[in-house]
């Protein structure tokens, strides 16, 4: 399988990248500084690290945005998390089950991790989805 590339604009978020995301999505727009001692908070991540791949989430990527206006760099996600899970979701079950939303599914609940509320939202969800036809 040939390597996919780190960062690419239309690709799905890397695992640092989401993290990051996570941390916008929870506590809004933000500095550099800020994201990264969120991030410290899980496990130790150089604020170089943090500055540089947030800049390519901006630049590269178009995942976030940053508003210049003030001394520091705010930055905030380009979209929703409803949005890049979608991509996510789709990114993985393209490669990971040949395109198979029904084996996605089944390796995800196969695990037996789901809680009853999660099982029971999941078949309001599908009775909603037959009802549409």
């Amino acid at each position: 399988m040939k390597n996919l590339p780190e960062h690419n604009e239309g690709s799905s978020p890397t695992k640092s990248e989401l993290e990051i995301l996570h941390v916008l999505w929870q506590y809004g727009p933000s500095t550099v500084r800020t994201v990264n001692e969120r991030l410290n908070e899980q496990r130790e991540v150089h604020y170089s690290s943090t500055l540089k791949l947030m800049q390519l989430m901006e630049t590269k990527k178009g995942l976030l945005q940053r508003d210049t206006n003030d001394r520091s760099h705010v930055y905030r996600p380009a979209e929703n998390p409803e949005k890049v899970q979608t991509q996510v979701v789709n990114g993985l079950r393209d490669l990971a089950f040949g395109g198979s939303t029904s084996r996605l599914v089944m390796r995800a609940l196969g695990d037996g991790s789901a809680t009853p509320e999660e099982l029971e939202e999941i078949k309001r969800l599908i009775e909603n989805m037959q009802k549409k036809g």
